[in-house]
């Protein structure tokens, strides 16, 4: 299956909280889907057509131990989205680097406008009272 199209698959899956829940269950270890599908006010199929979709993006497997069929993680399409994500990375470190300094001009510039005008640190009657 292409990237794309194995990423779109992970991601639909994703979009739902109640499939979050359950990879974050699973994440702890392997479970049955009646150990899954406890914390859920869901019938059965409900939980069981979550299931598939987490299954068909190869999120979970379906394990085999005697009559016990125990779901579990697969970390590997989570590990794609993370190297997806971080393409991004430097975008938003970039950003957030220009918003700091930004911030730390608008800081100074107020800092200088109150002394030029009187109002320094030195003028404030409040200047002695911890902060």
């Amino acid at each position: 299956m292409p990237e794309l199209d194995r990423l779109s698959t992970t991601f639909g899956a994703l979009a739902d909280p109640t499939r979050r829940a359950i990879l974050a269950r699973l994440a702890l270890g392997e479970a049955s889907v009646k150990d899954l599908s406890a914390p859920f006010d869901m019938t059965q199929p409900a939980i069981s057509k979550h299931l598939r979709v987490l299954e068909r993006a190869g999120l979970i497997e379906q394990g085999r131990q005697a009559q016990w069929r125990p779901r579990k993680l697969r970390a590997e399409p989570l590990r794609d989205v993370a190297d997806w994500v971080s393409q991004y990375r430097r975008h938003w470190e970039d950003s957030f680097e220009r918003l700091d300094a930004y911030l730390r001009e608008l800081n100074d510039t107020t800092r200088n406008d109150s002394k030029e005008h009187g109002h320094g640190d030195d003028d404030d009657p409040d200047s002695d009272r911890p902060r």
